[in-house]
């Protein structure tokens, strides 16, 4: 049996599905790429049996073949024979592969395609589409914020929220959050659901940033994503997502205007200076003027720093864990930020001066408690 195809698009396809495999599979074959030819048509899929993906392209073939192929050392082959078609043989009785070029030929021993699991199909209980560059932003905007506590499973998946009208991204490792909504996506229903941190990554690198389409089917414990050839499905997080709306404060009435690049490289140069336990860096407001400092007195290192910023509110003094306070900073678009202060034993908030068109946006982050020096 035999098929050809042009090695930089076999390469793409390839590449789009390699990161469902894992390091080390609990089954032998999941380290492989199962093969699927049916009147012309490859579909590549792969698969760790919680996440697959799949990707389809047109080959030239007479055969139906169906056949698993080790895929370390076939995408590191099909990566240095450039731009060239390549002759697939694959023998009926053992599952031997020759990769044939005009230049050489190459073994590698595959195995019977029968014995790969069978990649999920749809089976869709709801359905809602929404573009690709959307997706992207709502995944990009708050996967970042997810944990990685295996004790704590249901913080570290991105938690969504479906409403007729508009939807909402949710992620906390429970020191900070993230929550974008957005009203342009009107999924007609009302449902929630946990999408792992895995299956994210994976829709991060392969999304494209435009608006194409992508079909969001899901049931009670699998969610499906369609685009033109790409599909992917993973499990879901069967776990109960806390109620993370009773951790945001309404009354943080002490609100601070600043620019969002000033506020960020005082807080990156003033946090180099931080204990590299604790990453603590203080934030006191008094009148028009923010001045944030940290030390370290183990090592006897100490940084001030002011920047000019609009206040309305009392003087604070507020600690933070300078890491989240970067992350989320390096995560808002516009030019200015506001942060709405309470306490300094409450939750700060950190939201864009202005929203996108369509979009909200807010940030959480959770004090430290201050030791006076």
């Amino acid at each position: 049996m035999k098929f050809i195809v042009a090695a930089p698009e076999l390469l793409e396809h390839l590449s789009k599905v390699s990161g469902a495999i894992v390091s080390k599979p609990v089954l032998p074959i999941l380290d492989n790429f199962l093969f699927d030819i049916k009147s012309g048509t490859l579909t590549i899929s792969t698969t760790d049996l919680e996440t697959s993906m799949s990707t389809s392209l047109q080959v030239e073939s007479k055969d139906d073949i169906l056949v698993a192929i080790p895929s370390r050392l076939l995408i590191d082959t099909v990566k240095m024979l450039n731009d060239q078609p390549i002759t697939f043989t694959v023998n009926e009785e053992t599952y031997g592969i020759e990769l044939g070029t005009a230049n050489g030929r190459y073994k590698l021993a595959g195995q019977s395609g029968a014995d790969f699991p069978k990649v999920p199909e749809i089976e869709s209980e709801s359905a809602f589409s929404m573009p690709s560059n959307v997706l992207l932003r709502c995944i990009s905007k708050t996967l970042f914020a997810t944990g990685n506590d295996d004790l704590r499973l249901n913080l570290t998946g991105v938690y969504v929220e479906l409403y007729n009208d508009s939807l909402n991204f949710v992620a906390t490792d429970a020191n900070r959050l993230v929550k974008l909504t957005r009203h342009d996506i009107k999924p007609g229903m009302e449902h929630t659901f946990i999408l792992p941190k895995k299956a994210l990554n994976l829709l991060k690198s392969s999304l494209s940033n435009d608006v194409t389409p992508i079909q969001i089917d899901f049931n009670k414990s699998n969610v499906f994503f369609t685009s033109n050839n790409l599909k992917l499905s993973c499990r879901l997080i069967d776990e109960k997502y806390p109620d993370y709306k009773a951790v945001i404060p309404q009354d943080n009435n002490n609100i601070v205007g600043i620019n969002r690049i000033d506020f960020l490289e005082t807080v990156k140069r003033v946090a180099n200076f931080s204990n590299k336990t604790t990453h603590q860096i203080r934030i006191k407001i008094t009148g028009n003027e923010l001045a944030a400092s940290a030390e370290d007195i183990e090592l006897a290192n100490e940084a001030n720093e002011k920047r000019a910023c609009e206040y309305d509110g009392e003087d604070i003094e507020i600690g933070f864990n300078s890491r989240f306070l970067l992350e989320l900073l390096s995560n808002v678009d516009h030019d200015s930020v506001k942060l709405k202060l309470s306490t300094p034993n409450r939750a700060g908030l950190l939201v864009p001066a202005e929203n996108e068109a369509d979009e909200e946006v807010v940030m959480l982050v959770m004090p430290m408690m201050l030791n006076n020096y």
